[in-house]
């Protein structure tokens, strides 16, 4: 199935909300949040389409001056062999303040369980609804996210030099 005719079921289903970009090599949505678990599950349920793997979540910290954070999905088709690259795109919160907060998809797709943690250990993104969302790469106890723009390593961890 060709990315058009993805497109096409996707506005049907959903309306036209979705921002769809052709520019890039793999052409991507971009989804409201809001409709970003029946998109997925919709995705994956659909037998016209039918995402069976969910291949990666990707977490993007745009820094302080876009203020934005994005989260790309990469979806395929292992029978139709077809692939999907969906993003959200939240607001940054400041250091301080509560995760920007996504929902989760593990339901969907178990994959996302693991790809979630990582997204959350790493660049600080919160997944609503995850089953066991903690650090999966890092101490339990380590400070901060590392894959925010804005992220300063401490000094030392446990009494050890970290620079």
């Amino acid at each position: 199935m060709t990315f058009s005719e993805i497109t096409d079921l996707l506005a049907a289903q959903f309306g036209p909300d979705f921002q769809v970009n052709t520019q890039n090599i793999q052409p991507y949505f971009t989804v409201p949040v809001e409709q970003l678990v029946d998109v997925c599950q919709f995705l994956r349920d659909d037998e016209r389409l039918f995402f069976d793997l969910l291949a990666c979540i990707t977490a993007i910290d745009n820094g302080p001056q876009v203020n934005t954070m994005e989260v790309i999905y990469n979806l395929t088709s292992i029978p139709y062999e077809h692939n999907l690259m969906l993003k959200i795109v939240v607001p940054r919160n400041d250091t301080n303040k509560a995760l920007p907060s996504v929902p989760s998809i593990a339901h969907i797709w178990r994959t996302a369980d693991w790809h979630e943690r990582e997204a959350f250990d790493l660049v600080g993104i919160h997944f609503d609804n995850h089953p066991d969302l903690r650090r999966i790469l890092l101490p339990t106890d380590w400070v901060g996210h590392p894959l925010r723009v804005d992220y300063e390593e401490e000094e030392q961890y446990h009494g050890i030099k970290t620079k």
